[in-house]
């Protein structure tokens, strides 16, 4: 039988195809950009047949109708990384979360801690050879494809074909569903005076020759705005946006001196605009591989000069990180941070460094606090933290006492919170 017949045999609806749920069922839903946005429908057309369906999903751009209350009860959802869509409800009881480094995603999928029934994915059209690319969804999804028993699949006309360990053949899919729609514009960070004044402290810090990985928002592209006098950096990163485009098109980012994967930006994922999707369509300096590998600390630590830069919604004077919750409420997840601080701390010359402006809610609140908000989560410990850096500098923690981080941190607080956290640090006995 050859590919087209092969191909054509499994071409369905959404509807079709997503009869194959069945009560009970676990399934795996592509995230990011790479939502199948037609199979969901075909789900929430299912779900008055269905009950107790679980849905899991890391951070995905698109709406979530499976979490309206009229499918309470035919499907739930475990997000593994939490976004806008699905946090009110996680909040409120009405989902749930699972802890989970992002280099450890995989391993549940493949080890049978969270078995996988069906995988909803979104691919590309197949090449010649009938191999379709994961497109910007690569971290994730393709060990969760690899695990399912079934997979269901979007064929997108508009999915880039990204290369690197990024293909799966058609044979593998059990139903296919064509579409042609645009991929969903991933929000974009925009840049102030004081994101582009914590760029520029970082940007001193980095070395020509240096990898980088940096995610996506206001401090990543004010980071990537104040690197344009670098040379030969390189990226390896769980997820890159826009701002690497203009880095590559001026020669800035060239990974020429990169020791693990020379000459490639490593990634797991893709989020940004319409630019980015076609500059990564069949583009060989871009490589996505899934985040076991990606986010592996030991692989990290294989890039020299590495720099890690993460951020945080507080650190409290010991240099404690909490980046996942605002007390008790959860409000985004674990993520990759522990696995780049980690590996970049491995990394010889490596540069592990936690970013953020140093005041929330119009300087009404202090980032760098005494203590952790009751019931704040600790992503990264104060063991791991090596540099923080705010708009007012750059403090170094790494080998420093408790008395010592506290001056650094009061000292790149925002003025209007330093005699107050001296007072408490006194307080509680750190100074």
């Amino acid at each position: 039988m050859n590919l087209e017949t092969i191909y054509h045999k499994k071409v369905c609806d959404a509807d079709t195809a997503m009869a194959s749920v069945q009560s009970g069922d676990r399934l795996y839903l592509a995230g990011g950009a790479a939502v199948p946005k037609e199979l969901i429908g075909g789900l929430t057309r299912r779900a008055g047949q269905l009950e107790n369906v679980e849905l899991t999903h890391i951070l995905t751009f698109a709406e979530a109708p499976y979490i309206q209350p009229q499918y309470q009860g035919s499907i739930r959802v475990n997000a593994l990384f939490i976004g806008p869509n699905v946090r009110e409800a996680v909040q409120a009881g009405q989902a749930d979360f699972t802890p989970i480094f992002l280099s450890e995603i995989p391993g549940l999928f493949r080890n049978g801690q969270l078995p996988l029934d069906v995988a909803l994915i979104s691919l590309s059209l197949p090449d010649e050879h009938g191999f379709c690319s994961f497109g910007v969804e690569v971290g994730t999804t393709k060990p969760a494809a690899e695990s399912a028993r079934i997979i269901i699949a979007e064929v997108n006309r508009q999915m880039p074909r990204t290369l690197g360990d990024s293909f799966i053949h058609v044979s593998r899919l059990h139903h296919i569903v064509e579409v042609d729609y645009e991929l969903p514009d991933a929000p974009q960070g925009g840049s102030s005076k004081r994101h582009l004044q914590v760029g520029q402290y970082i940007a001193e810090m980095i070395p020509n020759g240096a990898t980088l990985q940096m995610g996506i928002g206001s401090i990543p592209d004010a980071v990537l705005q104040n690197l344009g006098q670098h040379k030969d950096l390189g990226v390896h990163t769980e997820l890159f946006s826009d701002g690497v485009i203009d880095m590559v098109e001026a020669g800035v980012i060239t990974c020429a001196r990169k020791t693990f994967h020379p000459g490639k930006i490593i990634s797991g994922f893709l989020f940004g605009s319409q630019r980015l999707y076609e500059f990564a369509h069949n583009n060989p300096i871009i490589e996505l591989h899934p985040t076991d590998y990606v986010n592996d600390p030991f692989n990290i630590a294989k890039n020299e000069k590495m720099v890690a830069i993460n951020s945080a919604l507080q650190v409290d004077l010991t240099g404690q990180v909490c980046a996942d919750s605002i007390g008790p409420r959860i409000y985004s997840g674990v993520g990759g941070q522990v696995d780049f601080i980690r590996g970049a701390a491995r990394s010889k010359g490596g540069l592990p460094i936690i970013a953020f402006l140093s005041t929330a809610k119009k300087n009404t609140v202090s980032r760098i606090v005494p203590l952790l908000n009751k019931g704040a989560g600790v992503v990264t410990t104060r063991s791991d933290v090596h540099y923080v850096v705010t708009e007012f500098g750059v403090a170094s923690l790494y080998g420093k006492t408790v008395r010592q981080r506290a001056k650094e941190l009061i000292h790149i607080a925002h003025p209007n919170f330093r005699d107050e956290l001296t007072t408490a640090a006194h307080e509680l006995g750190y100074l």
